[in-house]
Parts: C-alpha cells; sequence; structure tokens
C-alpha cells in the first residue's frame, strides 16, 4: 500500500492546481517533490495538493476535516503564515494577528492530532523576501511574517512535528542571485524557489 501525502497550504502551494484531477498538483513544489519521491522510490508514495489561494490559518481550520482530516493521510505537509499578514495591507484588514495565528495554529494540530494519531505531520515556516508585492510594505512584512515563522515553530515543538526552516534558505540564495530568481514576487516562488521548498521536503520525508 502507498505512503499518502498530502500538502497543504495557500497560493504557494496552490500553485495552479487542479480542483478536479488529483494528478495535476499545479506548478510548484508539490509537483516537484511528488516527481523526487515517484523517480526514486516508484510507487511507494501517492500524493495530493490541497493548497488553496489566498488562504490563512483560520481558512485552513475551517476547512480541515475536509480538505486534510477525511484523507487520512501518513504523511501531511503545511504551509502557511504569509497571507496572514499579507491580509491586513492595502486596506483590506483581514489577517491573522501573531498570537490568534498560533493559537488556531495550536488547535489545527491539536485536532489533527486526535483524529489522525499515526499521522507524521511537517509544518514548514512562512517566509518573505522584498519585492514587488512586498516594496511598498515592507517593514510591515519584515516585521511580521518573522512573527508568524516563530509561532508555527513553536507549535510545531510542541505538537512534536517535523519543522523545515526556509527564510534562511532564502536569504543566502539572494546572496547569490536577487530575491526574484526565488520568489518571482517577494512572495510567491518561482522555479528555484519551489525546487528549495522541494528539496527540504524530500528530505525530512526520507527521515521520517
Amino acid at each position: 500500500m502507498s505512503v499518502r501525502i498530502v500538502f497543504q497550504g495557500d497560493s504557494i502551494t496552490d500553485a495552479g492546481r487542479s480542483r478536479e484531477y488529483d494528478q495535476h498538483m499545479g506548478s510548484g513544489y508539490p509537483t516537484l517533490t511528488a516527481a523526487k519521491l515517484a523517480y526514486e522510490m516508484p510507487g511507494k508514495y501517492e500524493c495530493l495538493n490541497r493548497g488553496i489561494s489566498g488562504n490563512r490559518i483560520v481558512d485552513l481550520y475551517a476547512r480541515w476535516r475536509i480538505d486534510a482530516v477525511n484523507l487520512k493521510p501518513d504523511i501531511l505537509s503545511i504551509l502557511i503564515g504569509v497571507n496572514d499578514v499579507w491580509h491586513d495591507v492595502g486596506g483590506r484588514l483581514n489577517g491573522v494577528e501573531a498570537d490568534r495565528f498560533e493559537k488556531v495554529y495550536d488547535m489545527l494540530l491539536d485536532y489533527t492530532r486526535e483524529q489522525l494519531p499515526q499521522t507524521k505531520i511537517i509544518v514548514l515556516e512562512p517566509f518573505v523576501l522584498r519585492s514587488s508585492a512586498t516594496e511598498e510594505y515592507w517593514d510591515y512584512f519584515a516585521k511580521e511574517v518573522p512573527l508568524r515563522a516563530a509561532a508555527a515553530k513553536r507549535a510545531a515543538e510542541r505538537h512534536g512535528t517535523a519543522f523545515i526552516p526556509l527564510q534562511e534558505d532564502l536569504d543566502r540564495l539572494c546572496g547569490i542571485a536577487p530575491a526574484e530568481c526565488w520568489l518571482r514576487d517577494g512572495v510567491h516562488p518561482n522555479h528555484g524557489g519551489h525546487e528549495l521548498i522541494a528539496r527540504k521536503l524530500v528530505e525530512t520525508i526520507k527521515a521520517l
């Protein structure tokens, strides 16, 4: 029987995935991760992408039963947090404050542990770079995204899940090439950024 992996998150995870065909997982790191695993260990993994563009932590929690628990994953990957900041700029004022973000993340992981005690969970660190989508409000992004990242790490530690740091790697890569080579607008990865996430995910999945 194959090992089922479910990828959860916002547009970074969604990456244009099909809502009709599970095998069409979009152009992002879920597809790259699935491809690497399928090449190295053919037939071992079944991968499903349930990321939805625009989601915040509260949106994940609202749909967690149908899009995570009911799928009964063996491995569950979660990347969320930048929209919880982004939705508070440009007059929208519908973000999720850092303390509420952490509380809801705890609730989500508590519920997951209760319903899926055997599922291995991977929490990925939210990230941001200075570029076209973040430039105007850079001071706010630079202050608030790390708060969500720290909250995600604390939640992962409390619940004994794997945690994948990403911000430090992206900052390091910006010393090699401009931010736009990794995150096309400071939020959404391009090919290089998605490859970074996929490599780290594959490494973590193999170690579970």
